[in-house]
């Protein structure tokens, strides 16, 4: 199998894992792939994936150093994206690769349409609800879901400290409290990437 000529291998600081392969696909040495979302644009679109080794169970080490494979074909393949890595043609070389993940340069994104979000860059943003009239933090973007109709982002519930430090709320049971927001505009009405907040009429419940 050939190595992926003229690809360094120091991966990115800036991959985002977009997927694992479930499986090889054919005869000729193609994988198959679930996208963590839906579409799987990123991964049609990136000419280099990197793959990451699955983690044994148990493990607490750091993940598995990824590994570039250059992407010489891919498509869609119903819910699943199919592909062809380093122009390998061996099926028993496409099941070895069962489980790895595979992770891509968030640089090497497809640009997105004017009022359409990679999910990936709405994580970590604050979300800010209503109360009284006026802007109230509800807390910080831990994951976004999607349930067949739009996105719904998984809100962990914030609340400034005495110093102005940012702690989650915790249930009785001490657990993180969350809200679900739907990610649609009906709801979220501002989205502003560049200072990772999102302002929405959601009501917060102080």
């Amino acid at each position: 199998m050939a190595s992926a000529a003229s690809v360094s291998d120091k991966a990115p600081a800036d991959l985002v894992e977009l997927g694992r392969i479930v499986s090889a696909y054919g005869v000729r040495g193609w994988v198959k792939v679930q996208p963590h979302s839906p579409g799987g644009e990123a991964l049609l679109s990136g000419d280099i994936w990197w793959l990451r080794a699955p983690v044994p169970p148990g493990s607490t080490g750091a993940l598995p150093l990824a590994r570039p494979m250059r992407v010489t074909a891919s498509r869609p393949q119903g819910a699943t994206v199919v592909a062809q890595l380093d122009a390998n043609t061996d099926r028993d070389v496409a099941e070895a690769f069962k489980a790895y993940t595979v992770w891509v340069s968030r640089a090497d994104f497809p640009s997105s349409d004017e009022d359409e979000y990679y999910w990936i860059d709405l994580i970590g943003c604050s979300v800010f609800g209503e109360h009284e009239g006026q802007p109230a933090l509800i807390g910080i973007v831990q994951d976004v879901v999607d349930n067949g109709a739009h996105g719904i982002l998984r809100v962990v519930r914030h609340k400034a400290d005495d110093s102005g430090v940012l702690q989650p709320l915790l249930s009785a049971k001490g657990r993180p409290l969350e809200e679900l927001v739907p990610f649609v505009a009906a709801h979220v009405h501002t989205v502003d990437l560049s200072n990772k907040r999102l302002y929405s009429n959601w009501p917060v419940d102080l």
